[in-house]
């Protein structure tokens, strides 16, 4: 054989060698929480993590799992059995599941986001530090507010909605020092309480009619119902997770950002390439976890002074010269 034709056949043969089509599969299971995947917040950013993983990853093949009861275990369990390289749960309310599955697999591979599952060497736990993002737009609503009022609604009733809400009530204060006026309300106390957005609204007219300008809705798709009563009572709300800024235009001042989407497609990617990492990973404003979204949906509400002021707070954050307080450490030393 020539040497031409020995560098066609090399180039034939590493061109399929290479290709998309005969790439390695490599499954991951995406299992969402009880909001649903168009919450168009927490589980929204997820999904697009890992659709984002599919275009990107050659192989990667993502099956997405809505959550419809409150034991996941059977789903968890299937995917085990199948072989899936690599299981990600959505939400700390999978977290109790997730280990005990986790547990009885050791050669399955698996990610939990929003919780922390410790000392299990098969998964990677990944923590947003949201009092610090709180803090920031809790500021941002503090500077904007025209009544001195301002108010907060959570979805489940649990102690990471509550970390939200200490670092958003302290951003208010470290912006109206002791003049806020801070009212707050949850939508329920089981799963539901994240995909209820009639609740959202009525909790929302409730304290818009007591004169809150300004409400922080930290509630998956139940938030959603909050933005129809600041748009219906023109007043103003801020999203969470992802940038909801566009979901009601105008009415949305900011929404504080968690990065879920980045934080699942470099989970997958890390799996893929052999490089899975287990333990927690906490990322917060100085790794790009958390932050508070600008852009053309918002850019109006909120004055070149206020974001200058915002900007600088954020740096203050991170080189620790001021301190978001953190709901899960009021009763640690």
């Amino acid at each position: 054989m020539i040497w031409s034709q020995r560098w066609f056949l090399w180039a034939f043969l590493g061109f399929f060698a290479t290709s998309p089509a005969m790439a390695r599969e490599f499954r991951v299971g995406l299992v969402l929480d009880k909001g649903g995947r168009d919450d168009k917040s927490f589980n929204a950013a997820a999904v697009k993590g890992a659709q984002e993983a599919e275009l990107k990853l050659p192989g990667v093949k993502v099956k997405i799992i809505e959550g419809r009861d409150d034991n996941p275990e059977p789903i968890f369990r299937n995917l085990v059995d199948k072989k899936y390289d690599l299981v990600i749960a959505i939400g700390f309310s999978q977290a109790q599941t997730l280990e005990k599955v986790a547990k009885a697999s050791p050669s399955a591979r698996f990610v939990l986001v929003d919780a922390e599952i410790k000392d299990v060497p098969n998964v990677q736990s990944i923590i947003f530090e949201e009092h610090e993002g709180a803090f920031l737009v809790g500021a941002i609503a503090g500077w904007t507010t025209k009544t001195g009022k301002v108010g907060f609604i959570g979805g489940m009733d649990i102690p990471l909605i509550r970390r939200f809400l200490m670092g958003y009530e302290a951003g208010v204060r470290y912006a109206l020092k002791k003049d806020a006026v801070i009212t707050s309300h949850f939508a329920g106390v089981t799963g539901a309480a994240w995909n209820n957005p009639p609740k959202g609204k009525e909790l929302a007219l409730t304290q818009y009619a007591s004169g809150v300008d300004i409400i922080f809705a930290a509630a998956g798709a139940t938030g959603l119902g909050v933005f129809d009563g600041a748009e219906s009572q023109k007043k103003l709300a801020i999203g969470v997770d992802s940038n909801q800024n566009g979901i009601k235009p105008g009415y949305v001042l900011t929404s504080m950002i968690k990065k879920v989407d980045v934080a699942v497609f470099d989970s997958i990617k890390d799996s893929y390439d052999g490089g899975f990492k287990p333990g927690p990973l906490r990322l917060g404003l100085k790794d790009g976890g958390v932050d508070f979204a600008m852009d053309q949906h918002n850019k109006s509400l909120i004055p070149d002074s206020i974001l200058a002021k915002a900007n600088q707070l954020k740096s203050d954050l991170i080189a620790h010269k001021v301190k978001a307080p953190d709901f899960y450490q009021r009763s640690k030393p």
